[in-house]
């Protein structure tokens, strides 16, 4: 996995310009002995920025650039002259990118559309010259303010995908083999547990030039939720797919079962997962005859759209699309889904940082600048 392309998670030291101090300087000319206080404004300092561009797809052009310094306002001089802003830095990175604070797991900001522009560290201000503390009284101010200071902090970016439909299985139940059969994706297919190692996307066309967006994540194993197997890594890519597609095999000992151990640990991971739409794919389906499929029909959970598919043998995939289709365009997903994003829990355990979700709610975060 270090070889990878895809990179959905960095760690950045962000610093923001200092103000440029002002000028005390005094006006002098040939005929104009007493010209008087005439010191310019230091420049502020340079602001950082995170903008979001459909063109990215990881966060591997950030992977290896670790600190992201603006640099400082210029300081004022003679004839009130203001000092140069210092110059912004801006990060472009993929719609779907998600800001923290490294130290303290607080939610930054969420960058979902392409152009979207959002101030993180704020420039200092630039300091006033001495022409703004002249009176009557104090006619010759021979001090001017100094810049203010910039800020810095440790940002981690971490991607989550952006698509309709999210696979959800445990290792080896056909998803990217799914993935392969009704999109143009190219996943990593063979015989063994976790031989999907990074999320894929692809795009699945539907009637009348219609289509949408499917991602392949890897398998999630029984205590993914506590940091077992590859599933808390990827976890968070689920947190955007509109609808989850649940894939049990249909020689599983007990498809329910195994529905519901899938369902507890996305729950146990992020408790507003319970409310995403879902469905049922019982795969690998080319074997089981009618009478056994009706049988096992008696004990899938109540509610949720089920459908027998088989991959290889392209048996139910046409009616997979229509129940995706069905599910993707209900009402509750015609306006844009809200995201609820919460603080992280940032332990240090052998200089990695391992993060997991807090019950607190960061909706709202004044600090941040939100441009368009």
């Amino acid at each position: 996995m270090a070889d990878s392309n895809f990179v959905d998670y960095v760690k950045i030291y962000c610093s923001s310009g200092k103000g440029g101090k002002g000028s005390s300087h005094f006006r002098r000319a040939k005929y104009i002995p007493k010209g008087g206080p005439d010191g310019g404004d230091g420049g502020r300092g340079g602001h950082v920025y995170l903008c979001g561009n459909r063109n990215l797809w990881t966060l591997l052009h950030l992977r290896y650039e670790r600190h992201i310094i603006a640099t400082p306002g210029e300081g004022g001089s003679a004839k009130g002259s203001t000092g140069k802003d210092g110059t912004d830095r801006y990060m472009e990175v993929p719609c779907g990118t998600v800001a923290y604070d490294a130290d303290t797991g607080e939610f930054i900001c969420d960058v979902t559309e392409d152009g979207q522009i959002v101030r993180i560290l704020k420039g200092g201000k630039g300091g006033w010259g001495n022409i703004h503390f002249k009176t009557s009284t104090n006619q010759a101010p021979r001090y001017a303010q100094p810049g203010e200071p910039g800020e810095e902090r440790n940002v981690i970016l971490q991607l989550k995908l952006l698509a309709d439909v999210g696979l959800v299985g445990f290792p080896n139940a056909g998803k990217s083999t799914l993935l392969s059969v009704i999109t143009s994706a190219k996943p990593k297919i063979a015989n063994y547990p976790f031989t999907t190692l990074e999320p894929n996307l692809g795009m699945v066309k539907y009637r009348d030039n219609r289509s949408f967006i499917m991602a392949d994540i890897p398998g999630i194993i029984e205590g993914a939720s506590e940091g077992k197997g590859l599933g808390l890594r990827f976890l968070r890519h689920i947190e955007r797919n509109s609808l989850l597609l649940f894939m049990v095999p249909a020689d599983a000992g007990d498809i329910k079962k195994e529905y519901e151990i899938l369902s507890g640990e996305l729950e146990k991971y992020n408790p507003d997962l319970a409310e995403k739409s879902r469905v049922l794919a019982i795969t690998k389906s080319d074997l089981p005859d009618e009478e056994l499929k009706s049988a096992l029909s008696r004990n899938l959970p109540e509610k949720i759209p089920h459908v027998f598919i088989s991959s290889v043998a392209h048996i139910g995939l046409d009616a997979l699309k229509d129940i995706l289709w069905t599910e993707l365009n209900k009402e509750t997903f015609q306006d844009k889904e809200k995201i609820v994003h919460k603080n992280m829990e940032i332990n240090t355990i052998g200089g990695n940082d391992e993060i997991k979700d807090e019950d607190a709610d960061t909706e709202n975060n004044s600090d941040i600048e939100y441009d368009r």
